[in-house]
């Protein structure tokens, strides 16, 4: 990185911070420092929540999930839209209506207050270790640059987060992700349209998108009904639907958004904002990481993009093994540009056979590619059992660092960094409020002052920073950050989502029921993530994690009824607590 570089980069994150601290010092009520005074606009919300959830893991991970495994991904983002029309008519209006602070409030107007509780503990849970992980992705980037200690890293990025959310609050939060934004899709789009003045002159988008075509990166629509399948339009319609409801529903990082707004009409639009353009700026990511692909087949690329895995194998006593690896990568590269040659020519000349023998070729070479990959990643293995082999997190950040020119590698690096900043602030915000009003507040004997709350969300706002630092400290890449955030969410969100939607629409289940099935549920939970999808190989898994989302909240459904029918078959109320 030159100069340049770090002045845009150190610049853009020191206006986000000061910013966020001038823009938001003084709340001295609950009301300010939760809700951001009642005063969002409906952009501000769209924004707002759009940020919450595109963290840097987003633009981290997703175009290396394209690189890898192509635009399938985007079925994970199916359901969304008709999650956003449920919550717009069921889950606002009643939020609104009962004057709630956050979701879990509502669970003990309708429950009682052990239910309430249990349910903000699930909440606290799952989030908490989701912002060690949003904290940890940008710090794989400066470690790969700097080779500086990821766990110093951690530190600073969770410092730099920590003090605008401390100071200002939600409002802090949603004044600073207006700005995040603009800065992540500009940067974006400018690497987008510098990938494609890379490619050779010959090359248009069409011809750039027949050629992912044929390594099969454009399969967009799966309909297999396998449930071990990880995205397929019916995962995406089903457990992402009952992800979505929960995450966007339920999930007091996103409810705390448009409770801010200054009214439901506010809130409901900033949703159908989302619920428009998300799956399109999903897509558009992920198409960058296809166009990444593409510039791949016509220059060269490392056989792991994780630099400290190249250096260990080549440091260790596999070095010559590795060398001769990449020997072949080299040859197969050429054979890869010629093959590419003659299907863009097919192309031209329209001729079927040849278009299809080149594309037979194309999906060879591509098959050995992965041959001399994974060999690879067996070397580094062997070489050292602590260096992360999986570098679908490496690939995006490779291009940037190697091939974008000086003043965007800065810009790019400030919109993984703003991303990474919006979403972990949404989310330690978040923590701090449910920790406060839903557990202190609810569970502390005696009466204080607003400005004591106001205090103690800001305490524990601080508390959780520095939890979800350690978090980062001793996370690890897993298979892909972007899934390993949402295999987290989705082994919690479908028994809270089924918590409200009890609570919503099976007005005759009592808390007792309600309290005593989502135990159960989140244990059977865990055992079916545990025996079906942990102990099996990346892909091999014998239930896609989306599933859980739709099996969480039909098991505690179907629990509670059974519970609440037996207690009163019995006449003889279950035990309280």
């Amino acid at each position: 990185m030159k100069g340049l570089d770090w002045f845009i980069l150190a610049g853009t994150l020191l206006f986000i911070v000061v910013y966020g601290v001038w823009k938001t010092k003084g709340s001295k009520n609950v009301d300010d420092y939760v809700r951001g005074g009642n005063d969002s606009k409906w952009w501000t919300i769209g924004l707002s929540v759009m940020a919450t959830q595109a963290s840097a893991i987003t633009f981290l991970s997703t175009p290396g999930q394209a690189f890898h495994d192509g635009m399938g991904f985007v079925q994970f983002y199916f359901g969304l839209p008709f999650a956003m029309i449920i919550i717009c008519i069921v889950f606002i209006p009643m939020y609104y209506r009962m004057k709630v602070y956050t979701a879990y409030e509502f669970l003990e107007n309708r429950f009682d207050l052990k239910t309430r509780s249990l349910t903000a503990i699930l909440f606290l849970t799952q989030r908490g270790l989701a912002a060690g992980i949003t904290i940890f992705a940008p710090s794989i980037i400066l470690s790969a640059i700097l080779g500086w200690d990821l766990r110093t890293l951690n530190v600073i990025i969770g410092t730099l987060v920590i003090i605008y959310t401390v100071s200002g609050g939600t409002k802090a939060v949603s004044v600073t992700q207006k700005q995040q934004m603009f800065i992540i899709m500009t940067g974006m789009f400018i690497t987008f349209f510098f990938i494609l003045g890379y490619l050779p002159s010959d090359i248009t988008f069409s011809k750039a998108m027949k050629i992912a075509g044929a390594s099969n990166k454009l399969e967009i629509l799966n309909f297999d009904f396998n449930t071990s399948s990880r995205y397929t339009f019916w995962s995406g319609i089903t457990g992402g639907l009952f992800l979505f409801l929960a995450y966007f529903g339920t999930d007091q990082s996103q409810v705390q958004r448009y409770l801010s707004g200054k009214s439901i009409r506010e809130s409901q639009l900033g949703l159908v904002f989302n619920a428009i353009f998300k799956i399109p700026m999903q897509f558009f990511i992920l198409l960058v990481g296809v166009m990444v692909f593409v510039f791949y087949q016509y220059n060269p690329s490392p056989l792991n993009f994780n630099p400290s895995a190249t250096k260990a194998v080549m440091e260790s006593p596999y070095s010559n093994d590795y060398r001769l690896l990449q020997e072949g990568q080299i040859a197969l590269e050429a054979e890869k540009r010629i093959a590419q040659n003659k299907f863009s020519s097919a192309l031209e000349i329209k001729e079927y056979s040849a278009v299809e023998e080149a594309k037979m070729q194309i999906i060879l070479i591509n098959q050995k590619d992965s041959i001399n990959r994974v060999a690879a990643k067996s070397l580094i293995n062997q070489a050292s059992d602590v260096v992360e082999t999986n570098d679908k997190d490496y690939v995006f950040i490779h291009f940037i660092l190697n091939n974008l020119p000086t003043g965007l590698v800065g810009l790019l690096l400030a919109v993984i960094f703003s991303a990474a900043m919006s979403s972990t602030a949404s989310e330690l915000n978040a923590l701090g409020t449910v920790t406060a009003l839903d557990l202190y507040k609810r569970n502390m004997k005696g009466k204080f002052t607003e400005a004591h709350y106001v205090k103690a969300s800001k305490y524990f706002t601080l508390l959780w920073g520095i939890v979800a630092i350690f978090i980062a400290s001793i996370a690890n890449l897993f298979d892909n950050l972007i899934q390993l955030v949402n295999i987290i969410g989705s082994i919690f969100y479908g028994n809270v989502l089924g918590i409200f939607l009890i609570a919503f629409f099976l007005k005759f289940i009592k808390g007792n029921a309600v309290f005593f099935a989502a135990v159960v549920t989140q244990i059977i939970i865990c055992v079916i993530y545990y025996y079906l999808i942990y102990i099996y190989p990346s892909g091999q898994e014998k239930l896609g994690y989306l599933w859980l989302n739709f099996i969480g909240a039909a098991l505690v459904i179907i629990i509670s009824f059974v519970f609440e029918a037996f207690d009163r078959m019995l006449k003889k109320p279950l035990p309280s607590i």
